[in-house]
């Protein structure tokens, strides 16, 4: 055990035939009495058992015998002292290894044993082997245990019962007894002394299996070499690495102890090697919910395709975690984008698939799929080169017929695509350091509930995450930030998408994200967008800008709360519908926007900070409230906050329910906006039809269609300046656009009222 602590110290006493001098018969201290000076002791040149030995005649109760040398009690080393002896003559006696323990000042330490077991000695000229172990510890085997307050011992014998006794001493040894029985004592097991060669060709399997299990708590010592595991392998103890593992893709090496990234590193000596075979533990080992990257940077030569670590399964929902470390990838060829065109027909009756697509097999799953009447962030999901199929994230808007499409395949740092489903997983702590080599996630094809939290996505090279099918659903994104890899470029020429999700109930809060052409596309519903800061803008001068956060469900059941919403706008469309006319489906509707600050700074003043684009005739809003916002132009005038855009199709103003913008703060806005419009009307000469313009008053330039109240202001006064009480009526959406309102009195008058009118006919 401590054969580096012992190594060059002399242990073992000089023999006796080197002088009595250095022999005690007293504690070994300097001064005390020596046997070359007593008449109870002598040296017996030739003794027929021994050679040379020591003569002692026993005179008093217990006759001591101490080396005045000063042997080291080192802690950790534990000694071994051995002594042959007989009896000649007289009395047969008692003998005991002894010594006398001494602090580092010479001192005694009086509260440990001085002496060890008593062996008796029954005939005369028979030799008898007298034994104890020495050291600092209370271990099994020890029988003299000392404190570390010992620093020396003189070591030597008690002779001990009646006097009168004649005993004959061999030479004394003491040695380090590490390698004759501390076995079980050590701290650490060597895979080595139970067979592990370490030739990297020789199954070590069973040798490291026993070792583990002789090890008993204490820690398996993988000493310098090549170790080959032929299969599973589960280590229930600690283990250190000073050697490396080589094993097969398929076979699980699990750390029970120290389950840690570091110890994978120790274990592979490669850091993606080690984190394939800590993720796949993590997967199939259930002692442990989270793999601890240990603050590490991670380099990895390819996308990491976590379900092939996995192998043997491609569904998991068991709240795992990884965290607190960093992915970079390591520049070369493998994060290259593959790039395949294919000929294929879209049916809007079969909304997710594209059938007889040419040269299927070369389309590879998780690729974003681009042409002619197809919307932003469809992916392909599954390929069925049989059927020469290809099922789609979402439906085509104009796609019907047969074009060629482009398939583009990012590659990603972790790509979690092989698992058909991936529930409840984590990522936490960690950064994605893309450096515009590579994309950050992508996630499994379906899942639930899983969260990526305290996480920095910097400089994707195309997306941060991307959902190519239902596993987002649930999705949580907290506190995270999203760096983008083209900052210096204007808005509209960036190509870079933080995120995206298909599926409902995705939640983002407290998160930061910086020029990216979108924050993310989300084309579920009941999403939650709380507490961001997305910005989007460049140095441009009356620059365009483009939308933020793009919403792709018409009845989108949402809110966007509380979020600093900076030289970008929400972009509201329904371009994931197959048929995207109104076919008395849910229309856009279901968004509640409140509290947010939105900015633009040198922005066009045609800009507008909510757009709803409807792919499709026929749609309207059937709820929508805007309430509480804050809109401020900087640098330069915008005419208003929102508009449609005609691109496909205009909504159907006339149809419009449950709108509401109010207590909305307006700054360098033009035309300010509110639903209901509250609007003071004088009329300076008597008539009987007051027309009031409601433009450009009412959002989205609605029509005028309800009147909730008319209440004069004032008397209202005839021709001939009498006040006068005359009934009226009102005509709704009147004028050429619709977005005026008639006041029909039963006599003609003038005067002033105050009006409350809406776009809309609440449900």
């Amino acid at each position: 055990m401590n054969k580096a602590i012992t190594d060059g110290l002399v242990l073992t006493p000089p023999p006796f035939a080197a002088g009595l001098d250095q022999w005690s018969s007293g504690d070994g201290t300097p001064g005390s009495d020596t046997y070359a000076g007593s008449g109870s002791g002598a040296f017996v040149p030739s003794d027929q058992d021994f050679g040379g030995c020591l003569e002692i005649i026993k005179t008093d109760s217990v006759t001591k015998l101490r080396f005045m040398g000063e042997t080291p009690i080192l802690p950790g080393c534990y000694l071994q002292v051995t002594a042959r002896v007989k009896c000649v003559a007289g009395a047969l006696p008692i003998v005991r290894i002894a010594g006398y323990a001494a602090r580092s000042n010479g001192s005694r330490v009086g509260s440990v044993p001085e002496a060890g077991p008593e062996v008796q000695l029954t005939a005369y000229g028979e030799v008898f082997e007298v034994r104890a172990i020495i050291g600092i510890g209370e271990r099994g085997g020890v029988d003299m245990v000392w404190d570390d307050n010992v620093a020396y011992g003189h070591i030597g014998l008690n002779i001990e019962g009646p006097n009168g006794g004649v005993v004959r001493i061999d030479d004394i040894t003491v040695e380090d007894a590490s390698g004759a029985f501390l076995g079980s004592l050590i701290s650490t097991v060597d895979v080595r002394d139970y067979g592990a060669k370490g030739d990297g060709t020789t199954d070590d399997t069973d040798a490291f299996i026993a070792a583990d299990s002789a090890a008993e708590g204490r820690d398996v010592l993988v000493p310098a070499g090549v170790y080959r595991i032929g299969r599973n392998l589960t280590m229930s103890n600690t283990v250190r690495f000073e050697g490396r593992l080589t094993m097969d893709a398929e076979d699980r090496f699990v750390l029970a102890k120290n389950y840690d990234f570091s110890s994978y590193v120790d274990a592979f000596g490669d850091e993606e090697e080690a984190f394939r075979k800590a993720f796949q533990a993590l997967l199939h080992f259930n002692d442990h919910e989270s793999l601890d990257l240990d603050g590490r940077r991670i380099g990895l030569t390819r996308p990491m395709d976590m379900q092939a670590a996995v192998a043997t399964r491609d569904t998991f929902a068991t709240r795992r975690v990884i965290r607190n470390g960093q992915f970079f990838p390591v520049p070369g060829p493998a994060w290259d984008t593959i790039v395949v065109s294919s000929q294929g027909t879209y049916t809007p009756s079969n909304e997710r698939q594209l059938t007889n697509v040419q040269n299927v097999a070369n389309i590879p799953i998780g690729s974003l799929v681009e042409g002619s009447g197809v919307g932003r962030e469809v992916y392909v999901q599954d390929v069925n080169i049989g059927q020469q199929s290809v099922t789609l994230s979402q439906p085509l808007f104009d796609a019907e017929g047969t074009q060629v499409y482009t398939f583009r395949r990012f590659k990603y740092l972790l790509d979690f695509s092989g698992f058909n489903q991936l529930s409840v997983f984590q990522m936490k702590g960690i950064e994605f350091q893309c450096s515009g080599e590579a994309s950050a996630i992508m996630l499994a094809r379906t899942g639930l509930a899983s969260m990526i939290t305290d996480c920095f996505i910097t400089r994707p090279k195309d997306r941060g995450i991307t959902s190519i099918n239902t596993a987002c659903q649930g999705l949580l994104i907290d506190q995270c930030q999203f760096l983008s890899n083209e900052q210096p470029l204007r808005a509209q020429d960036r190509t870079t998408i933080a995120l995206n999700a298909n599926a409902n109930d995705v939640k983002i809060r407290d998160c930061r994200t910086v020029l990216f052409r979108h924050f993310c596309v989300l084309s579920g519903t009941g999403n939650s967008i709380i507490g961001n800061h997305w910005f989007h803008g460049d140095s441009e001068t009356d620059a365009p800008r483009l939308g933020g956060i793009v919403f792709t469900t018409p009845n989108t059941m949402s809110f966007i709360t509380g979020n600093y919403i900076d030289n970008n706008f929400i972009e509201w469309t329904n371009e994931h519908e197959s048929r995207p006319e109104f076919n008395n489906q849910f229309s856009f509707g279901g968004m509640t926007i409140s509290g947010n600050v939105f900015t633009a700074i040198g922005a066009a003043d045609w800009f507008n900070w909510i757009v709803i684009k409807p792919h499709g005739p026929g749609h309207y809003i059937q709820g929508l409230s805007v309430i509480g916002n804050v809109f401020r132009a900087l640098n330069g005038n915008v005419d208003r906050i929102e508009r449609v855009d005609t691109t496909y199709a205009d909504l159907d103003y006339g149809r419009m329910v449950n709108v509401v913008f109010s207590g909305n703060t307006f700054n360098a806005v033009k035309e300010p906006i509110y639903n209901p419009v509250s609007l003071k009307h004088e009329e300076g000469s008597a008539a009987s039809t007051w027309t009031v313009d409601c433009a450009p008053f009412l959002p989205f330039g609605g029509q005028a269609r309800t009147v909730e109240a008319v209440v004069s202001d004032g008397p209202l006064r005839n021709g001939s300046g009498q006040v006068v009480y005359p009934g009226h009526h009102v005509v709704e959406s009147a004028g050429s656009n619709d977005d005026q309102i008639q006041i029909n009195w039963a006599q003609p008058v003038r005067g002033t009222v105050n009006v409350i009118a809406r776009i809309d006919r609440p449900s």
